[in-house]
C-alpha cells in the first residue's frame, strides 16, 4: 500500500481544498446574486430621488413665473435625456410622447395631486412624477428604468471583478491550508508503515491542528509502548530459554552418566531423583506457558459455579499445611464461621492459591509463618496469602505480577520459580472478574497477596 492511500480514495488534501473552494465559491456567488439585487435597488431609488428632484425643482420654477413660461424649464429637463409633458388648463396635452404614454395611463385621481408612480409601458419599467401647478396645469416627468440599470450595471461589473479576484485569491488560499493541514498527517502516515514494516525507532514531530497533532503524539506514544513491549517479549524469551537449559542439561547430564555406565551402583537412585526433579520443573514451566498462552487465547473457559469459598480453602489448607510441615515453615488458616458465598470458577480459585502459596512457600525460612485467610466484606470475599520471607520493595511491588520481573531481580539471591506464577495468577483472577494486589504483611513480616472476588 502506498503512503496516498487506497485507489478511489481521495486525498484528504484534495477533499479538503475541494470542500472550501466549493464553500467560497457558494458563498461568492449567494454574494454576487445579493449584490445585483442590492445594487439593482439602490439604482432605482438613485434614479427616483433625482427625477423627484428634477420635478420639484421645475415645478418650483414654474409657480414662481408669472405669468407661466413652460418652455425655458423644460428645455433644461429635456436637455437631461428627461422625457416630459404637459397638460395646460384646457385639458390639451403636449411633450414627450413616453410622458404623455404615462401620463395616459395614470387614473384620473393621480393626475391631480402630486406623486410618485411606477408603471409598465411596452413591458419596461417607467419612473413616473406628477406635478400639478396652482394655474391649472399638470407636467408630468418620467424615465425608464434601463438608464438605471445601466449605471447599476456598470457597479455591478466593479463588484462582480472584486468578487472574482476574492474567489480566486480564496480558492488559492484553499488549497495552500490544505497542503499544511494534510503535511503532518502525510509524515504520520508515512511512520505508521514505517513501523508496520519493523522499524521501532520512528518518531514524527506533532503539528498542525490540535487533533492532528494529538495524532502525531498518539502514534509516537504507540511506537514507544511498541518497543518496550517487544523488548519485553525478547527478555521472556531469553529468561525461558535460561530456565530451559538449565534442567535439561541437567537430565542430559544425568541419562548419559546413567546410558555410559559412568554412574552405577548406589548413584542410580540419586541420579533418577535428580532426572524426576528436574522434569518436574520443566513440565511446571511448561504448564505455566501453556496456561498464559490459552489465557490470552478467545476459547480459554471458565467454568463457574455457586460455591462456598470456605470448602475451596480447606481443600487447599489440606495440601498446603501437609507441604509446610515438610519444610518446617508454621502454617495457618484463617476463615469465618459463615459462609462466603460466590460465583466462580473453583478450579481456578484453587489454581490462584496454589500458585500464590507456591510462591510464599519458596522464600519462607523453616520456622516462619505461612497464613492462608479468607474473609468477606461488605461485596467481596477476600483471600490472603500472607508470608515471614524476606518481603518485597515497593518497586518490587509495583512489577510484581509482570513477568519474569522478579525473576530477574533476585536470581541467585533467593529462591525464584519459573518468573511466571504471579503473573499466571494475575491473568487468572482478571479472567474471575477479580483483582489481585500485594503489599507488606506486618504480623507475619513478608509479603501479603491480596485477592477479592466479588460476592454473590
Amino acid at each position: 500500500m502506498s503512503v496516498g492511500g487506497p485507489v478511489g480514495r481521495g486525498s484528504l488534501e484534495r477533499r479538503t481544498a475541494a470542500l472550501m473552494a466549493a464553500v467560497v465559491t457558494i458563498a461568492v456567488v449567494v454574494a454576487g446574486l445579493v449584490s445585483v439585487g442590492l445594487v439593482r435597488g439602490a439604482a432605482q431609488d438613485e434614479a427616483r430621488k433625482a427625477l423627484r428632484s428634477k420635478a420639484d425643482l421645475v415645478s418650483a420654477v414654474l409657480e414662481a413665473s408669472r405669468p407661466v413660461d413652460i418652455t425655458p424649464a423644460l428645455r433644461v429637463v429635456r436637455q437631461q435625456d428627461t422625457p416630459v409633458a404637459w397638460e395646460g388648463p384646457g385639458g390639451r396635452l403636449a411633450g414627450d410622447a413616453l410622458a404623455r404614454t404615462a401620463y395616459t395611463q395614470l387614473p384620473q385621481v393621480q393626475r391631480t395631486v402630486s406623486g410618485s408612480h411606477t408603471l409598465r409601458i411596452d413591458g419596461r419599467s417607467v419612473l413616473v412624477e406628477v406635478r400639478p401647478l396652482s394655474n391649472g396645469a399638470t407636467v408630468v416627468f418620467a424615465e425608464r428604468t434601463s438608464l438605471a440599470a445601466g449605471q447599476s450595471l456598470r457597479f455591478l461589473n466593479r463588484v462582480l471583478l472584486a468578487l472574482v479576484i476574492g474567489l480566486v485569491l480564496a480558492v488559492l488560499a484553499s488549497v495552500l491550508f490544505a497542503r499544511r493541514l494534510a503535511a503532518p498527517l502525510r509524515s504520520t502516515a508515512a511512520a505508521a508503515h514505517r513501523m508496520a514494516s519493523g522499524e521501532r525507532s520512528v518518531r514524527v514531530v506533532p503539528a498542525g491542528p490540535a487533533e492532528v497533532a494529538e495524532t502525531g503524539e498518539s502514534l509516537n506514544a504507540l511506537a514507544e509502548a511498541l518497543e518496550h513491549s517487544e523488548r519485553r517479549q525478547r527478555e521472556f524469551l531469553l529468561s525461558v530459554s535460561h530456565e530451559l537449559r538449565t534442567p535439561l542439561g541437567a537430565v542430559k547430564g544425568f541419562a548419559e552418566g546413567l546410558q555410559d555406565g559412568v554412574i552405577t551402583g548406589d548413584a542410580v537412585p540419586g541420579a533418577g531423583r535428580t532426572i524426576v526433579a528436574e522434569s518436574a520443573r520443566l513440565e511446571r514451566l511448561v504448564a505455566d506457558l501453556l496456561d498464559l498462552a490459552r489465557l490470552g487465547a478467545d476459547d480459554f473457559r471458565f467454568d463457574t459455579v455457586a460455591l462456598d469459598l470456605r470448602d475451596v480453602v480447606d481443600q487447599a489448607a489440606e495440601v498446603w499445611g501437609e507441604r509446610c510441615r515438610r519444610e518446617g515453615v508454621r502454617f495457618a488458616v484463617e476463615r469465618p464461621p459463615a459462609a462466603v458465598l460466590v460465583r466462580t470458577d473453583p478450579v481456578r480459585v484453587r489454581q490462584v492459591i496454589d500458585g500464590l502459596a507456591e510462591n510464599a512457600l519458596r522464600v519462607t525460612e523453616a520456622g516462619a509463618p505461612l497464613v492462608l485467610a479468607l474473609r468477606a466484606d461488605s461485596s467481596h470475599a477476600v483471600l490472603e496469602v500472607r508470608d515471614g520471607g524476606p518481603g518485597l520493595t515497593t518497586d518490587d511491588m509495583a512489577v510484581a505480577f509482570e513477568r519474569s520481573e522478579l525473576y530477574q531481580r533476585y536470581r541467585g539471591i533467593r529462591r525464584v520459580g519459573t518468573g511466571l506464577g504471579l503473573a499466571l495468577v494475575k491473568a487468572l483472577v482478571d479472567g474471575l472478574g477479580g483483582s489481585v494486589s500485594v503489599q507488606p504483611a506486618p504480623a507475619e513480616g513478608g509479603t501479603c497477596f491480596r485477592v477479592e472476588l466479588p460476592l454473590t
